[in-house]
């Protein structure tokens, strides 16, 4: 996530109990939201020095989640819910991007309760990704379904060199198989070696699932950082993002002096397909010098964009004010101390949509809507 900065529930009787954390940026009735964030049950996932795994790579035992937990994809399956995190180790420089992320997995009954798995699930391997994936490691992953129920995760490869946003499938969450950089043979290799990262595929609702969706006949799927880009594909392996009249990348959101989205926009969770449009949840930086002055200079904050349904390069609508931003400790407390609250899970579980989002590039929190409480009724 913050790589940038260097340029660059079910419905549980224990759900009532929580004392909700404020609520902010709900003006509009296309957007999700309020979202809640229960205190009670915050951070949901956090470092562990406990957890031990032999790398592949060097051979060598890691304590693979000692140093940091954030930066989530969710699913539900089988009832539960299933957070992918990304984990880093203590190794490396004690910097931000200098130690090796692998990526975890976590379930829970509840939406906030979880159990993690010992050992990774996905991360760098004697494989034919390793020349991408070492020694920086696998980053910041967002998981749709198919119709046939294969998990599709984008993720970014990061050698510290150049991120790459990069393809794995799965039918269990749990083996996965990698398919290397999503832009690898577009434009005949022209956006192979070009920075990448923050996939997020657009999907409908199929009860708790987000199904990867295709409009007019080809899948969609928002990038990249500082601006927003836009690609499309044909089979949700190879990606080819879509260029203006100069040949260079489209941009379909960009930042805005004097907003909390004045620094920089990033890509968030998978893309919902609305009734009013194509919503995305995004991660915003706030400038130094031209930003929200009422928001602390390079905070990270979350706003959502409404785009058309049938032309999901034309924006509709976009927030004014963030709807999630860094108010509790554990949001300020940790690598990345401005703040941040990076939103890369949502899901619909039993009548409430669950957002998963990164806390100060340390630890994972949730927030909570729940629409048939909604402060703003359309």
């Amino acid at each position: 996530m913050m790589r940038y900065v260097r340029a660059r529930v079910v419905l549980s009787c224990c759900l009532w109990l929580w004392t909700p954390g404020p609520a902010h940026g709900q003006a509009r009735d296309w957007m999700f939201g309020p979202f809640e964030k229960p205190k009670q049950a915050n951070p949901v996932i956090a470092p562990s020095a406990a957890s031990r795994f032999r790398s592949p790579m060097n051979d060598s035992l890691v304590a693979w989640e000692e140093q940091a937990t954030f930066n989530p994809a969710a699913v539900v399956r089988n009832g539960k819910v299933y957070v992918l995190y990304r984990a880093e180790d203590a190794t490396g420089k004690m910097e931000i991007g200098q130690h090796t992320s692998r990526i975890g997995l976590a379930e829970s009954s509840d939406g906030v309760r979880f159990t993690r798995r010992r050992e990774p699930v996905l991360y760098p391997d004697r494989d034919a990704q390793a020349r991408y994936e070492w020694p920086g490691g696998v980053e910041d992953p967002r998981i749709v379904e198919t119709a046939d129920g294969t998990y599709v995760m984008t993720y970014t490869q990061w050698d510290r060199e150049v991120p790459r946003l990069a393809i794995a499938t799965s039918r269990d969450l749990v083996h996965w198989t990698k398919h290397g950089p999503a832009f690898a043979r577009a434009a005949g290799g022209k956006y192979r070696d070009v920075e990448s990262k923050s996939g997020a595929i657009v999907g409908r609702v199929v009860g708790n699932r987000v199904v990867a969706t295709r409009v007019n006949g080809k899948y969609w799927m928002y990038f990249n950082v500082p601006d927003i880009l836009i690609a499309t594909s044909d089979d949700l392996i190879e990606w080819t993002p879509l260029e203006d009249g100069h040949g260079e990348p489209l941009k379909v959101l960009s930042p805005r002096p004097g907003t909390f989205d004045s620094w920089l926009v990033e890509a968030g969770p998978p893309a919902i397909l609305t009734e009013r449009g194509i919503l995305l949840m995004y991660n915003a930086g706030n400038s130094e010098t031209h930003g929200d002055p009422e928001l602390p200079p390079r905070v990270y904050t979350a706003g959502q964009a409404l785009f058309d349904p049938l032309n999901p390069v034309r924006l509709m609508a976009r927030s004014e004010e963030p709807f999630l931003q860094p108010t509790e400790d554990y949001e300020r407390t940790g690598q990345y101390v401005e703040g941040t609250t990076f939103v890369e899970g949502l899901v619909p579980f039993n009548g409430r949509w669950y957002l998963y989002y990164g806390t100060a590039d340390s630890r994972v929190g949730v927030a909570i809507w729940d629409p048939k409480r909604r402060l703003d009724p359309r």
